[in-house]
């Protein structure tokens, strides 16, 4: 039965590891795939996660199923992260949520439910957006348009463009955004913006569909909630897909959180069963480590301090990367302004060189990443800066 099945192209992301891998250039730089990592290069376990680990190997007594819908703290605390403590739609016991297998289990049962909600409407998605996106919501049998977002020529958001697009946007259709640090271009919608946005929605009747991956790694933990708490304070429904890989560190571990604000109670009760449901048609009981571990680290106030702390030095450590990249092109005299990389947040960055340079880059330099010219900010270092500036020079 098997072999009427092609071989497919490796993923473009994994085929470059294997590339990096195989080079022996000593000067090698990876800035493809997408994790958090320090100036030797390695993905740290956060103090504050193998704290939490001590913690709960000590109290752990079981490995029976945990409940269907989660660790119960764990959607808890994720849901007061994301909404804030004292969320209106919390006290009005409108959220349905479900621990979920990472961001991406959680885009996908999210892209199931809106299946069964309504199997003809269409998902907007920004141009560009993270590549997953695409298989994850579209394998559901959804439809899937884009809007206008980023401009490579200027390096800046489109957003009359998007505003424009959104607006013709059907009610019922449902529209994708990036809760904060927009993966792959790192260009964030300002608070005016987001303002704009919710008057579309309200105007026409989108339903938005907020991911939220890199809450804490833009401006801070808070201020990287505007947008997703301005539309859920003002909108009958939002739906919502939360990642703790990078916040928390927890890349191995698969730990999101699937969740839907609801119009009323009688509403959430409904969608609860239904997210329930779409998770056991998938994999059936959802894995606890993860969400135990965040479940402790949220509840804990010494260990939630220590966390708060450690975010802030990967962001603060993410900023002055850019901010170092962009003054060493400047040194090095490249023949145009790179000062947007310094502007934008989290860990990404459209560098906006075409992908004959991004070649030359790979084979010349061994520099990796993508082709769209998407850089993983946090792959910089000061070891390796101006060897990744001198090669971006001489490839403009």
């Amino acid at each position: 039965m098997f072999e009427v099945l092609p071989q497919l192209p490796a993923d473009p992301i994994l085929g470059l590891s294997t590339a990096y891998k195989a080079d022996t250039n000593p000067l090698k730089i990876d800035l493809g795939v997408g994790v958090y990592k320090d100036e030797q290069g390695h993905t740290p376990i956060l103090s504050s996660v193998a704290k939490a680990q001590e913690l709960l190997l000590a109290k752990e007594d079981s490995k029976t199923y945990i409940t269907p819908q989660g660790v119960p703290g764990y959607i808890d605390g994720m849901l007061q992260l994301l909404l804030g403590k004292g969320s209106k739609v919390m006290l009005e016991d409108r959220v349905a949520a479900v621990q979920a297998p990472g961001g991406c289990g959680a885009l996908r049962i999210l892209a199931e439910l809106i299946k069964r909600c309504n199997s003809d409407l269409t998902v907007w998605v920004s141009d560009p957006t993270w590549a997953n996106h695409i298989p994850l919501i579209g394998n559901a049998g959804l439809k899937i348009e884009t809007y206008p977002y980023f401009n490579k020529a200027d390096a800046s958001i489109n957003f009359d463009g998007m505003a424009e697009t959104l607006a013709q946007v059907k009610s019922g259709d449902v529209v994708l955004l990036h809760g904060c640090c927009h993966n792959p271009t790192g260009a964030d919608l300002t608070p005016e913006q987001w303002k704009t946005v919710l008057e579309i929605a309200q105007k026409t009747g989108f339903i938005p569909f907020v991911d939220v991956a890199y809450q804490g790694f833009g401006d801070g933990l808070e201020q990287d909630a505007y947008g997703l708490r301005l539309l859920v304070e003002n909108l009958p429904e939002v739906i919502i897909a939360a990642s703790c890989s990078k916040n928390f560190g927890l890349y191995r571990e698969r730990v999101g959180l699937a969740a839907m604000i609801t119009a009323n109670t009688q509403t959430r009760q409904a969608i609860q069963t239904q997210i329930q449901s779409i998770a056991r048609g998938i994999y059936s009981m959802p894995p606890s480590y993860g969400g135990a571990l965040v479940d402790i680290i949220l509840s804990d106030e010494a260990l939630r301090t220590e966390w708060v702390a450690e975010v802030e030095a990967m962001r603060t450590r993410m900023q002055t990367l850019r901010g170092l990249l962009v003054t060493k092109l400047a040194e090095k005299g490249a023949q145009r302004d790179f000062s947007f990389v310094k502007e934008q947040k989290g860990m990404f960055s459209y560098l906006c060189i075409t992908p004959e340079q991004v070649q030359e880059m790979r084979n010349k330099h061994s520099v990796y990443f993508v082709d769209s010219s998407r850089v993983n900010i946090a792959g910089i270092s000061i070891a390796n800066v101006d060897t990744l500036a001198s090669a971006l020079v001489s490839v403009l």
